[in-house]
């Protein structure tokens, strides 16, 4: 019987054992599955904590359907009927400027306007810098050589430096908590290289598209496109991992495994593990669902090259901040989903979710969720700072920037160090390369979001696709 160790159990590792399951009873093969966790939970980040009548999400808070593999595990789980979507009230964001949240233009898409008139009255920018970002229209095509360009670069390049730092870095920053001047735009955003090669001009690709499909593209966001569920993100976690579990996989917390070697053989060798305890397993096929640095370091002696690529791919760290306050507390309307912070206005915040104003069910009646960001590429000393000196940053922004004076009901802080992987320039030569030395390694997949996306659908596409790869390896 093969066995396949599958090392992490956050939803990318959790995706590929219930993948692998499924395939088991798609034919008459049988496996012996066993999934290491080195902490004492299953589901990584996706940490979802009631309190008080309050649901709060330290990690993720929603998926994209755009992307069908959350959606479509979803389905494969049972749990559609308890997916939700965005509230259909107040689907905006808005950006701090000069110590105002402004609302992002109707039909601005992270960084074009597809719509004039809104960009126009916008308070966001000043008349130099609409003129330069309407100037795009006559900006040649970049050169056609290939080489990879910032996210920065390309901006300033298009629409001039006041659209990178108002709004580029900002929104993009929300998304990846990056550093734009390293940020590869091919590996994160190539749809807009298209448009550029395309249409020459990024305003005039978006006002191609239909009025429908504009319309949609509103405040920067798709919003109808998030989903989440009716009691948060580790539904689905839970919900994987109850699955996994009944179909008697030898789960293990609180196992890391701290060697990874090939044993020689006639299939290309099998593996030996060896964990904290001293144990020593054996696997015919071998997944790893870890950070891109944590998979580096068991691989050094297996391929060095490998491993290099591995830890190449850089991380920044962050912290999330549940707040959840009396509604009559807020002088704000929070008529949005929340607001952005550009690194220029020089503020502890990166980004501000309006948690309940998001998603129903966050909080009671007369109440309100708020859930702040810090951290990220431009701002890793945040992480630096104890927790009390967190807050009172937080408290102190949202003092200057919402109206609040009356300190939360509660707050939760989550720390999460290493845990986004920069797309940097270079980022996708680097993937090809770990790639390619895969190919050298049968029964050896790596998942996570390191690779090819960060978002919860990327994490499971890349578990499910280590599942295939491992279902038929010899």
């Amino acid at each position: 019987m093969k066995h396949v160790v599958i090392i992490g159990g956050g939803i990318s590792g959790l995706a590929a054992a219930h993948r692998l399951l499924e395939k088991t009873r798609e034919s008459t093969a049988t496996i012996k599955l066993t999934l290491l966790e080195s902490s004492n939970r299953l589901g990584g980040i996706v940490q979802t904590a009631e309190r008080d009548g309050f649901l709060l999400e330290r990690g993720p808070d929603s998926f994209i359907s755009e992307k069908p593999a959350a959606l479509n595990l979803t389905k494969r789980l049972g749990l559609q009927s308890r997916l939700i979507e965005t509230n259909s009230q107040h689907r905006r964001s808005f950006v701090v400027n000069r110590g105002r949240l402004l609302p992002v233009p109707e039909g601005f898409h992270l960084l074009a306007p597809a719509r004039f008139w809104p960009f126009l009255k916008s308070g966001i920018f000043s008349p130099t810098g609409k003129a330069r970002m309407a100037l795009e229209l006559l900006v040649p095509r970049g050169a056609a050589n290939g080489a990879d360009e910032s996210l920065a670069n390309f901006v300033r390049r298009r629409f001039g430096r006041e659209a990178l730092e108002r709004m580029a870095q900002p929104m993009v920053g929300g998304i990846y908590t990056a550093d734009p001047e390293k940020l590869s735009l091919r590996a994160t955003m190539p749809r807009f290289l298209e448009m550029e090669r395309e249409h020459g001009s990024l305003i005039r690709a978006l006002r191609k598209q239909n009025s429908e499909a504009a319309d949609r593209e509103t405040s920067g966001a798709r919003y109808s496109l998030f989903l989440s569920f009716d009691r948060g993100m580790q539904v689905l976690t839970d919900e994987l991992a109850k699955q996994v579990a009944n179909a008697k996989v030898s789960l293990r917390l609180n196992t890391a495994v701290t060697s990874v070697a090939r044993e020689p053989g006639d299939s290309g060798g099998a593996w030996r593990l060896i964990t904290t305890g001293g144990e020593t397993l054996f696997a015919d096929a071998l997944c790893l669902a870890l950070p891109a640095y944590t998979s580096a370091q068991l691989l050094a002696n297996v391929d060095a090259k490998l491993a290099a690529a591995l830890s190449a791919i850089s991380y920044a760290s962050s912290a999330t901040i549940n707040l959840a306050y009396r509604r009559e507390d807020i002088p704000h309307p929070l008529d949005g989903f929340g607001f952005v912070v550009p690194f220029i206005a020089g503020r502890s915040l990166v980004a501000c979710s309006f948690s309940s104003v998001k998603f129903a069910g966050r909080a009671p009646d007369k109440h309100v969720l708020l859930r702040a960001f810090l951290g990220g590429a431009l701002q890793p000393e945040a992480l630096d700072r104890s927790d009390g000196e967190l807050l009172a940053a937080v408290r102190n922004d949202l003092r200057d920037l919402l109206g609040v004076n009356k300190e939360p009901l509660f707050a939760e802080i989550a720390r999460w160090k290493g845990s986004m992987p920069q797309y940097d320039l270079g980022h996708l030569e680097r993937v090809k390369e770990i790639e390619e030395r895969l190919t050298s390694l049968p029964g050896l997949a790596l998942a996570g979001n390191a690779f090819t996306g960060l978002g919860i659908s990327d994490c499971i596409r890349t578990g499910e696709a280590a599942a295939e790869k491992l279902a038929v390896a010899p």
